[in-house]
């Protein structure tokens, strides 16, 4: 049995570090096996040593974080403890600090994992991006968030964002409604993240005037995307076919960003993902960035990566 002795200088961001009812605390405790004891601003950490000295680094930079201005919440805690098991030395600062972009609602969009970090940086360096791995790993939230920085710098005209409209064997057809209502539902997903992004009154004003175009990806065929931020949504169903016609829209100062999960395969047997072959077939090619997320990187409620993780260790597909 180990003990460590840590202080904090300021009372009022000591009170962040700790959480509301020192939840936070209570979080790092489960998680690393650990017993704290507060007094004041100081904590006095019992445990294995390894698990000390985790404890005392993980205060240590949440405390740095608090110093900054950022309001630290218990999924933040969650993230810092996953971050810091994997990569000791990494600090917190690098990776949280760094903000994507204020959306119009002045709330700061901000990577939770290296991974993302890396993500953002990719699609800042390179035109074209791939990236893919499980759900709730930030794929296309974060591009979302990085189209919403492009097009309020104007550093782009507009965004476009686009999904495969069929999938999981369902077919448009029985479905009730003109097209635009059969393909809704598909879009759904990317309607969300762009309201999160912005207020919805601004959000659909923007679509009104064409400024931002949600649409099935068969309405890119014969087009030309000049001066635009474009999200390629759920890629991993796309045909062959309907990769390359995408990846042949991209016009000048365009960026695409094409995101899926290859464990999710929806298409007919036979039928090769234009996501998997196009990650074989243009990883040479300089401009192009590839980004493949984990478990690890997940973002979600706890509990997601947990069933995820039991799912893949069962050999039972994702839902």
């Amino acid at each position: 049995m180990s003990e460590t002795s840590v202080h904090l200088e300021d009372r009022n961001i000591a009170r962040i570090v700790f959480g509301e009812r020192d939840r936070h605390i209570e979080q790092i405790e489960k998680a690393l096996k650990i017993q704290i004891q507060l007094r004041g601003t100081d904590l006095t950490i019992r445990g294995s040593a390894g698990a000390c000295q985790a404890a005392s680094k993980l205060v240590q930079e949440l405390y740095s974080l608090a110093e900054h201005g950022y309001a630290i919440k218990p999924p933040d805690v969650e993230q810092a403890l996953r971050i810091l098991q994997n990569n000791p030395g990494q600090p917190l600062g690098d990776i949280f600090l760094t903000a994507v972009t204020t959306s119009t609602r002045n709330q700061a969009i901000t990577p939770k994992t290296l991974m993302q970090k890396q993500y953002t940086e990719s699609i800042q360096k390179n035109d074209v991006v791939f990236a893919w791995g499980p759900a709730g790993t930030g794929k296309t939230y974060l591009a979302m968030a990085m189209a919403v920085s492009f097009l309020l710098e104007r550093e782009v005209d507009r965004i476009i964002l686009t999904r495969p409209a069929v999938e999981a064997g369902e077919k448009l057809g029985f479905l009730p409604g003109d097209l635009a209502e059969k393909v809704n539902p598909y879009l759904r997903p990317l309607y969300d993240a762009l309201h999160d992004m912005m207020e919805f009154e601004k959000a659909e004003k923007l679509v009104e005037r064409g400024v931002i175009e949600v649409a099935p990806l068969a309405f890119m065929r014969g087009r030309t995307l000049n001066h635009s931020f474009v999200i390629l949504d759920e890629a991993q169903n796309t045909t062959s076919e309907q990769m390359k016609m995408f990846l042949t829209r991209l016009g000048f100062d365009s960026k695409a960003v094409i995101t899926g999960d290859i464990t999710q395969i929806d298409l007919p047997n036979g039928k090769t993902s234009g996501l998997v072959e196009a990650i074989g077939i243009l990883r040479s090619i300089d401009g192009i960035g590839f980004v493949e997320f984990s478990d690890r990187d997940i973002v979600r409620h706890p509990l997601v990566q947990k069933i995820i993780s039991a799912y893949d260790k069962a050999g039972t597909p994702r839902g």
